[in-house]
């Protein structure tokens, strides 16, 4: 079965002038193909520009976003100018923000703030689908807050990564931490992926309104006044951090700690909290304190920039794998390059006026 798909997906493409009759891709192409059998699903596209697929040299594969796939990676063949294009720093990175699922205080709609609560069941389900989401787009570093249902989200999405990395986190509370949780194998090193906790990125500390019922909480103080606490700006709960308060802090750690590894070429991911993403992505969109207040983040849903000649650029949420199989996050570019020879994964990508050939088969 399989094969019979294979011969069919490859016909789709040589009559769409991808390949010779030799089932490769003309000479002119400079690229090649490698094939990965992972199981029973052929998940393939390729660019078409102009008469031929592969007329500027460069094409990109979607990948299936499970494990039992049958994936094709472009290998780029030999040039005059690889060694050249090698050293080049990549321009572009990817970096995924995910507000942590549901956890046990949002189910019972308590403020929660900076109390250290853990996921539900449905947050649990929740991190798993962001993972899925998320499986294609490179990860070389995470980042979360110090509470433990960030640090269960991004552990739990990473089960789904299709590079199968461990998420390790990073102890550098003294030296006998540092010392006991050293990694003796290189070769481990390569297949681990470090998370660093911050409690910069942790949620808005929401001062004497922690644990209490948000519902009996309006009764109380009264709806306006509640929503004020919440939703404003500049105007702190009781002994407690306005939105404004909370940004400093976050933003601040951002430029320093996390937008030089994105300027390095690292790809990063961030899981955290409404408030402290929030808060970021007033600084990557540039908005204003009363556009800000009006932005609703959903428990376990990431969102994508690309980090692209020193600006960041929105890509949404990803997909899931039910709705798409993949997710496109870039246009050729160095960044790809990079991933090839560093990570081998390939990428599709959004450009006005190509043409998509997808050949999706399932047994």
């Amino acid at each position: 079965m399989a094969t019979a798909v294979f011969q069919q997906a490859l016909g789709t493409l040589q009559s769409h002038g991808c390949f010779g009759s030799s089932g490769f891709p003309p000479e002119s192409s400079n690229s090649s193909l490698k094939l990965i059998s992972k199981g029973f699903k052929v998940d393939v596209a390729f660019i078409k520009s102009g008469n031929h697929c592969f007329r500027n040299k460069s094409f990109s594969v979607i990948h299936a976003s499970t494990s039992q796939a049958t994936v094709f990676d472009p290998v780029s063949a030999p040039s005059s100018n690889t060694t050249s294009d090698s050293k080049k720093k990549s321009s572009e990175a990817a970096l995924i923000l995910i507000r942590h699922g549901e956890s046990m205080w949002n189910e019972k709609n308590l403020f929660t703030g900076c109390v250290d609560v853990p996921l539900t069941k449905k947050g649990v389900e929740e991190a798993i689908e962001a993972g899925k989401r998320i499986s294609n787009i490179p990860v070389d570093v995470i980042y979360t807050s110090s509470l433990i249902r960030a640090q269960m989200t991004a552990m739990l999405a990473m089960t789904q990564h299709r590079r199968k990395k461990v998420p390790i986190i990073q102890h550098d509370e003294n030296d006998q931490a540092r010392a006991w949780s050293q990694i003796f194998s290189e070769e481990t090193k390569k297949q681990c992926i470090p998370v660093i906790t911050a409690w910069q990125l942790n949620e808005r500390m929401y001062g004497e309104l922690q644990g209490l019922n948000k519902q009996e909480t309006a009764d109380r103080y009264g709806k306006e006044q509640v929503h004020e606490w919440r939703r404003s700006y500049d105007i702190p709960p009781p002994n407690g951090e306005s939105l404004e308060m909370c940004a400093e802090r976050a933003v601040a750690y951002f430029q320093s700690q996390i937008e030089p590894q994105l300027r390095s070429g690292k790809h990063v991911m961030i899981a955290a909290h409404g408030n402290s993403l929030r808060s970021i992505i007033m600084y990557l969109d540039k908005l204003t304190s009363q556009e800000v207040i009006s932005l609703e983040l959903s428990t376990g849903i990431p969102m994508l920039y690309i980090f692209k000649e020193g600006s960041f650029i929105r890509r949404g949420s990803p997909v899931a794998p039910t709705e798409a199989g993949v997710y496109a996050y870039t246009k050729v570019s160095s960044l790809t390059a990079l991933d090839l020879h560093n990570q081998h994964l390939s990428h599709i990508f959004y450009l006005k006026g190509l043409i998509y050939i997808l050949v999706l088969y399932s047994v």
